[in-house]
C-alpha cells in the first residue's frame, strides 16, 4: 500500500492528504491572529482505516509545532479524539498548561 502524503493549502485553508495519487481526505482550518481553529476532518470511505485522518492529524499538528506562532483551537470532533489519543499534543491547544 502506498504512504499517505500530506499537503497543506492554503488556498483552500486546509491540509489534504492524497493516496494512490486521489484526495483521500481533509482536515480544515481557521486562523485568527494566535490561534489555529481546526473545524472539520473529512475521509473518504473509500480510504478508511487507511490511516488517512490520523496522518492529516499528525501533519497538521507537526506543521502548528514547527511554526510556533499560533495555539490550536479544536471545533472538529476527531481532531479532538486524536489528541486524546496522542496526548504529546495537547500542549498545542489553546489555554493549555505550559509544562
Amino acid at each position: 500500500m502506498a504512504e499517505v502524503q500530506v499537503t497543506k493549502n492554503e488556498g483552500e485553508t486546509r491540509w489534504e492528504a492524497h493516496l494512490d495519487g486521489e484526495l483521500a481526505g481533509f482536515a480544515q482550518y481557521q486562523l485568527a491572529n494566535d490561534v489555529i481553529v481546526f473545524t472539520h476532518t473529512e475521509v473518504d470511505p473509500k480510504f478508511e482505516g487507511k490511516g488517512v485522518g490520523g496522518a492529516l492529524a499528525r501533519t497538521a499538528l507537526d506543521d502548528v509545532r514547527a511554526d510556533g506562532s499560533r495555539k490550536v483551537i479544536i471545533v472538529c470532533p476527531f481532531i479532538t479524539g486524536w489528541i486524546a489519543r496522542h496526548p504529546e499534543y495537547a500542549d498545542l491547544i489553546y489555554g493549555a498548561a505550559k509544562g
